[in-house]
């Protein structure tokens, strides 16, 4: 499928989800993701890094912040570019704390043709960042154990010197948390 023909079939299903569909949700979700995974895999093979289990937790990465920044979609903008924007930052994040410098990922023709004309993908990055940063520190330190790093609920709690029940809680309260501060962000077009 070429981009034209995705970003076509991918966009209304984008719009209905923002509108509340749960199903449109999850098979963008799926699309994305397949495009998604193909992305990632091919970068960080232009890096030298070709484990699977890397590009999946990129990916995982990703799936977050499109969940928690979409709100903040243009509906003027092509979808598959916000999605490839916050890909990319979210690689770029990813080989920095791994050690890796992120000046030598390439921008292949494909991602610098997908860039959103105006800077969303950074802003929806950097209210991310504030929101996160919002949290207790024990909370944000959950969070990213389980949501982004990959660990279990039970290694996260272990870690952090909870129950697993507690940091269940704690991850639920502050995903909503973050939630209700993206939102307040996106009703008052905070900067």
């Amino acid at each position: 499928m070429s981009l034209a023909e995705l970003e076509t079939h991918l966009r209304p299903i984008f719009l209905a989800a923002l509108g509340g569909d749960a199903a449109a949700y999850r098979l963008f979700l799926d699309l994305i993701s397949a495009r998604l995974r193909g992305y990632l895999r091919q970068m960080l093979a232009r890096v030298g890094r070709s484990e699977a289990s890397e590009a999946e937790d990129v990916l995982q990465e990703t799936l977050l912040a499109l969940h928690l920044s979409r709100h903040t979609y243009d509906p003027a903008s092509p979808v598959t570019a916000w999605a490839h924007a916050i890909a990319r930052y979210k690689l770029v994040d990813h080989l920095r704390r791994t050690g890796r410098h992120a000046a030598n990922l390439p921008i292949d023709e494909e991602a610098s043709q997908l860039a959103a004309p105006d800077n969303a993908a950074s802003d929806a990055r950097l209210d991310l960042a504030r929101a996160m940063a919002a949290l207790p520190e024990r909370t944000r330190n959950l969070i990213d154990r389980v949501k982004l790093q990959g660990a279990s609920v039970a290694e996260a709690a272990t870690a952090a010197g909870m129950t697993e029940t507690a940091a269940k809680v704690a991850i639920h309260r502050g995903l909503q948390a973050m939630a209700k501060f993206l939102s307040r962000r996106g009703r008052r077009g905070l900067p």
